[in-house]
C-alpha cells in the first residue's frame, strides 16, 4: 500500500505546473482579534466609503446545550476592531438575507414559533453610529411543511432595494393546499413601515417559482420567475417546457405579468440585470431540459411598454469544452453540441462598459458505501463543486466569449470580482496547480498536498493567467466565499475558529 502511494506521489511530481505569475495585488493583512465562540462564518459584510467596516457573522448552534449567536461588528480603515455586539438568537431563528444604505447594514431573520406562525425581523448595524437594534419586520402564517422563503438562494433573490435607497421589496410564497399564493411587501427603507403588501401570481392550479427580485425608484416591483402550467395546459402542450417564463410588474394598485417565450427550449432560472438602464433577464439555456446547459441566453425588456424587446440564444463556445475537457473529447462534445449539467448562476456582474459576466460553479452530490469490516459499513455523501463557467456578454447582449475554470473541490471556495478591466476569480486549491499534456490547468488539492491562495486574471479577451497570492502553509489560510469587494478592493476574512483576521487585496 505504501509503494502504491508514494508512486502515485512521485508521477503527480512529473505534471506540476509551473506557478511563476505571483500576483498584481498590493496586500495587506489586518491584525488578529479573538471571539468567545467559534465562527461558523459570515453572514453580511459592507465597507463605506470612509473605510470603516461593518461585519456580521454567525455562530450555530451545536449540541442542546449551545446557542446561536450573531455577532455584530465595526472595524476602522485600518481594520481595527472599534465596535462589537453578542447578540443571542433564537434555536428557531434563521438568516434569510440582507442589504445595505446609507451607512445601516439590515440582516433579515425569520423566527418559527411553531409550525404555521412567521417572524420575520431586522437586525440592523448603524456603522456609522456604532449602534445595533432589532425591529420586527411582519408575521405571517403558512401551511405546515411550507416554507416562507422557498425560493432557492433566498438572500440573493427574495430581497432587493430601490436605487435612490427609499424603498426595499420582500417576496415571499404562502402556498396552501387550495391555493398557490406570493406575496410581495414594500417597505419605507429608513422607518422599515410598511408601503403597501400586493398578492400576485394567485392561482388554484398554476404554480409560481420566484426566481430574481427588482424595485425601482418609484416604489414599483419586478419579479422573474416560472409559472407552471395547469393540468388543460399541458396536456394541450405537446412539446416543451412545463411552464412559462413570466415578468411581474407590481404597484400598490396593481399586478400584471407578460410571458417570456422560450421557443421551445428550457431555462433553470433568469436574473435581472440592468445594462445602460435597460432590464435585461440573463441566464442559461438548454435545448433538453432545465438541467442541462447548451448556452447563454438574454431577454431585453422594453419597461415604458412592458413588453419583451428583443431575445438571444448564443451557443457555448468551443473554448469552454476545451478548457474542461481533452482535445479529442472537446472536439467531439463541441460537434455533437453536448450540454453541461449541474451549473447555477452565482454571478451577474455588469461593468461600467456595459458588459456582463455570468459566472456559474458545477455542483452535485454523489453517495457511496463505505465498508466498516466485521461492523457492515455506511453511505458516504460527497459534495463537488467542480468546474467554473464564465461566459461574457457585451453592451449590445451579444455572447462575446466563454471560458472555464478546469476545477475539482468538495467545498465553496470561489468568489469573483471586476477590477481594472479584468475579472478576477479568488480560490484556495493545491500549492502547485497541475498542468495536462494537452496544455489544460487543473484547479486542484492532491491528498497529501497543501494549499495556495489564488487569482485566476481574466482579460476582457477572456485570456487567462493563473496567479499565486500565497502559500498557505505556515501563513494564516483566508476565505475569498466570504469576501466582498468594494471601494477598488476585495476584503476576506480568515479561517479559523474564534481567531479572525482579515486579507485586502487592492
Amino acid at each position: 500500500m505504501k509503494i502504491i502511494i508514494l508512486i502515485t506521489f512521485i508521477l503527480s511530481l512529473s505534471n506540476v505546473f509551473a506557478q511563476d505569475n505571483p500576483t498584481s495585488f498590493n496586500i495587506t493583512e489586518s491584525e488578529s482579534f479573538h471571539y468567545d465562540k467559534k465562527i461558523d462564518g459570515i453572514l453580511a459584510m459592507k465597507t463605506l466609503n470612509t473605510g470603516v467596516t461593518g461585519v456580521v457573522l454567525e455562530h450555530e448552534k451545536r449540541n442542546v446545550l449551545d446557542k446561536p449567536y450573531f455577532f455584530f461588528d465595526i472595524f476602522d480603515k485600518n481594520l481595527i476592531q472599534i465596535f462589537t455586539k453578542k447578540v443571542e438568537i433564537d434555536k428557531n431563528e434563521s438568516y434569510v438575507g440582507d442589504l445595505y444604505y446609507n451607512g445601516i447594514l439590515k440582516v433579515f431573520t425569520v423566527y418559527q414559533p411553531n409550525k404555521k406562525e412567521r417572524t420575520v425581523y431586522v437586525h440592523q448595524l448603524d456603522i456609522n453610529h456604532k449602534t445595533y437594534k432589532r425591529v420586527k419586520l411582519f408575521d405571517a402564517r403558512i401551511q405546515k411543511k411550507q416554507n416562507l422563503f422557498a425560493t432557492k438562494n433566498s438572500h440573493v433573490t427574495n430581497f432587493s432595494i430601490s436605487p435612490n435607497n427609499t424603498y426595499f421589496a420582500v417576496a415571499t410564497d404562502n402556498i396552501s393546499k387550495k391555493m398557490n399564493d406570493y406575496d410581495i411587501r414594500v417597505f419605507d427603507v429608513e422607518t422599515n413601515e410598511l408601503i403597501y403588501k400586493k398578492n400576485y401570481q394567485k392561482d388554484k392550479e398554476r404554480g409560481y417559482e420566484h426566481n430574481d427580485l427588482y424595485i425601482d425608484n418609484d416604489a414599483v416591483v419586478y419579479s422573474v420567475g416560472k409559472r407552471f402550467l395547469s393540468k388543460r395546459e399541458r396536456v394541450e402542450q405537446k412539446r416543451g417546457s412545463m411552464y412559462k417564463f413570466v415578468l411581474n410588474k407590481i404597484t400598490e394598485t396593481d399586478s400584471q405579468a407578460i410571458d417570456i417565450t422560450l421557443d421551445q427550449k428550457h431555462v433553470q432560472s433568469l436574473s435581472i440585470t440592468d445594462i445602460n438602464d435597460e432590464m435585461h433577464l440573463l441566464g442559461f439555456y438548454s435545448e433538453r431540459n432545465e438541467n442541462l446547459l447548451k448556452g447563454g441566453c438574454n431577454f431585453t425588456i422594453d419597461l415604458e411598454n412592458f413588453r419583451v424587446m428583443s431575445k438571444k440564444f448564443d451557443e457555448l463556445p468551443k473554448q469552454v469544452y476545451d478548457d474542461m475537457y481533452n482535445e479529442r473529447a472537446s472536439k467531439r462534445k463541441n460537434e455533437d453540441k453536448k450540454e453541461l449539467k449541474n451549473f447555477n448562476i452565482d454571478h451577474v456582474i455588469t461593468t461600467a462598459q456595459g458588459d456582463s459576466y455570468l459566472i456559474a460553479e458545477e455542483f452535485y452530490i454523489t453517495t457511496s458505501y463505505a465498508p466498516n469490516g466485521q461492523f457492515g459499513g455506511a453511505q458516504v455523501t460527497t459534495y463537488h463543486y467542480d468546474n467554473i463557467l464564465i461566459l461574457k456578454f457585451n453592451s449590445e447582449g451579444n455572447l462575446d466569449w466563454g471560458r472555464s475554470i478546469f476545477k475539482v473541490a468538495t467545498s465553496p471556495s470561489y468568489n469573483v470580482f471586476y477590477k481594472d478591466e479584468k475579472l478576477h476569480v479568488l480560490l484556495n486549491s493545491g500549492k502547485n496547480l497541475k498542468e495536462k499534456k494537452d496544455g489544460r490547468v487543473k484547479v486542484s488539492k492532491g491528498f497529501f498536498e497543501s494549499t495556495a491562495l489564488y487569482d485566476v486574471e481574466i482579460s476582457q479577451n477572456g485570456e487567462v493567467s493563473y496567479n499565486k497570492i500565497q502559500d498557505n502553509k505556515g501563513e494564516t489560510t483566508y476565505q475569498p466565499f466570504y469576501g466582498t469587494y468594494e471601494l477598488n478592493r476585495f476584503l476576506m476574512p480568515s479561517d479559523g475558529g474564534k481567531e479572525k483576521r482579515f486579507m485586502i487585496l487592492e
